[in-house]
């Protein structure tokens, strides 16, 4: 097998959440029993898509490939050290899956509201976070097949 192809939790997991909560969505206009079964087939559907991800760029690579190039991005501010720029980057990897199919432009508003939850101990505010969010997210939506960069960044 290849070693990129190997199992990949945090993606099956993150794919299987989002997936079982819009499926439960879904169903709830069966009522309870179409809420249920919406929330287990969502979950399957969603952790296939979540592996899918992790298939086509691997969490591990992912992020060292960010944590050898922050430095040489337009955005990066002098004195950063990777643990501010690493949840910026975690965010655009984990956050794709739920927004497939939107541009980042158009998942930007709701992105920027959860910054402050997600960063952890970063020091970096959302205007100088989002250039690596919406990295991370670029480079997913390339090299998912079927999926272009929309915004062309």
């Amino acid at each position: 097998m290849n070693e990129n192809k190997k199992d990949h939790p945090v993606g099956t997991g993150t794919g299987a959440a989002a997936g079982a909560v819009g499926g439960a969505v879904a169903g709830a206009f069966a009522g309870p029993l179409g809420m249920a079964a919406g929330a287990v087939i969502g979950g399957v559907i969603g952790a296939a898509a979540g592996e899918g991800i992790a298939e086509a760029i691997n969490p591990s690579e992912y992020e060292a490939h960010w944590q050898n190039n922050y430095r040489n991005s337009n955005y990066y501010v002098n004195g950063r050290e990777w643990d501010d720029y690493r949840p910026a980057y975690r965010m655009g990897y984990d956050t794709y899956p739920k927004y497939r199919g939107r541009s980042y432009d158009d998942a930007e508003t709701e992105l920027s509201r959860t910054w402050e939850a997600t960063k952890g101990n970063s020091r970096l505010a959302w205007n100088e976070a989002k250039g690596a969010v919406r990295d991370g997210w670029n480079q997913l939506e390339r090299a998912i097949p079927g999926d272009s960069d929309r915004d062309g960044r």
